[in-house]
């Protein structure tokens, strides 16, 4: 199969990366994503990973893919693939306003991008959260990633993350 590669954005800020899908390692994921495609949501500054984006979504697949190609220490460059249900972000801690899109919806997709080191899964409330590494950024990550240092210091309000075919 040929390499298949994304366009993942930071619409407001006008920033872009590439990534390439990793079908090798996360075949059911990568299949379930690019078929979706193209997908785009609020964008989120992680609180407890530390750097990450992310984009809650709702659930795209016929099935949600097993726990393949799984990690806790997500790299640069990494995004993953995590499902969570209503419940698991509907505390106040995780600081998602009433009104946020995700509450309500039963099975809610977490799309992340890792734009830096020293990221770690666990979460104070649950434990080790793996998340499914399905594809990596082959360009534009240093571009990226001084567009998300900006949106932890200045805020997301108003941004959008985006996954769509390149």
């Amino acid at each position: 199969m040929a390499d298949r590669y994304l366009t993942v954005a930071l619409s407001k800020r006008g920033v872009e990366c590439t990534a390439r899908l990793l079908f090798d390692k996360a075949p059911l994921t990568c299949a379930a994503v690019w078929e979706a495609l193209p997908l785009a949501g609020d964008v989120y500054h992680a609180k407890y990973a530390r750097n990450e984006i992310y984009a809650l979504l709702p659930a795209f697949a016929a099935q949600e893919p097993p726990l393949e190609n799984p990690t806790v220490t997500p790299i640069p460059g990494d995004l993953c693939y995590f499902t969570f249900t209503d419940v698991q972000l509907g505390t106040d801690s995780y600081g998602y306003e009433p009104a946020a899109a995700h509450r309500g919806r039963a099975t809610v997709v977490d799309l992340a991008l890792f734009y830096e080191r020293n990221n770690l899964l666990l979460n104070g409330d649950t434990g080790w959260v793996p998340g499914i590494v399905w594809g990596e950024v082959v360009e534009g990550l240093d571009v990226m990633a001084d567009a998300c240092q900006d949106l932890w210091r200045t805020g997301a309000a108003g941004e959008t993350l985006s996954f769509r075919r390149a």
